[in-house]
């Protein structure tokens, strides 16, 4: 690939991003995902009485199975509903340009999301001592699951020209892939199939890695569906089924 490639990337990007925080929305996320996971975990953290973010990154992953597909379900079903996405995939660019440009654009807008609660482990290090290692991990675990959701939802909104069927379908397949090792669906499958189905699991890796223990397997498995799900993507708008 050329430098001119990851060019049009970049510019596309740009793009992405900013077209996030030219409208009031973005802020309305961002001011309620923080206000609400700190209110929700401070409620309870001074109860425990222990220098932890358990807690809070137990919940982070029911957050983002709604910011997820609220930041992806405009991406591509908003375009195609406008026709913008006519004009977009007729300039000099490839689909797989486009589709890494609109994630990269999301996973960053979360990533920033992630950085304003930097504030929490700053606050509970304050108080005493604090695991940075586990902080650490469960940062990281935290952006891959944000990617995953985010690499999902916006295949879903590149099935669609209505963006509130994309998503509520963002969030319940979003919901479905974390679910899907949880020990009471596992209770319920055959004792061979248990194996398999708990590695499909997203929670199953993200509670791997959020304990601090940071796995290839883990990362791969990540990196794997995040790559099949931008590629279905790319085949789903190689059709222009839209047309």
């Amino acid at each position: 690939m050329s430098k001119e490639y990851f060019k049009i990337i970049c510019t596309l990007f740009k793009k992405e991003l900013a077209s996030y925080f030219n409208s009031p929305i973005a802020y309305i996320f961002i001011a309620v995902f923080l206000v609400t996971g700190n209110w929700l975990f401070f409620n309870s953290f001074f109860l425990v009485g222990e220098a932890s973010m358990r807690n809070y990154f137990n919940l982070l992953p029911w957050f983002f199975l709604f910011l997820a597909p609220a930041l992806t379900m405009r991406l591509w079903a908003e375009e195609k509903k406008s026709g913008t996405i006519e004009f977009l995939l007729t300039l000099p660019v490839t689909d797989w340009q486009v589709v890494l440009a609109k994630f990269f654009g999301a996973l960053t807008f979360m990533f920033i999301a992630l950085l304003l609660t930097l504030s929490i482990p700053i606050t509970i290090a304050s108080m005493g001592n604090l695991d940075w290692g586990v902080i650490i991990g469960s940062y990281l675990g935290s952006l891959f699951l944000g990617g995953a959701y985010l690499a999902l939802g916006l295949f879903i909104s590149s099935l669609t020209k209505n963006q509130i069927i994309a998503f509520v379908l963002g969030l319940v397949a979003s919901f479905a892939a974390f679910i899907v090792g949880a020990d009471f669906v596992l209770a319920g499958a055959p004792q061979f199939a248990v194996p398999i189905i708990q590695f499909l699991g997203l929670g199953t890796h993200f509670n791997n890695i959020s304990m601090g223990v940071i796995d290839t397997k883990d990362i791969v498995y990540y990196i794997s569906f995040i790559f099949l799900f931008l590629w279905l993507n790319a085949k789903v708008i190689s059709k222009r089924e839209w047309k």
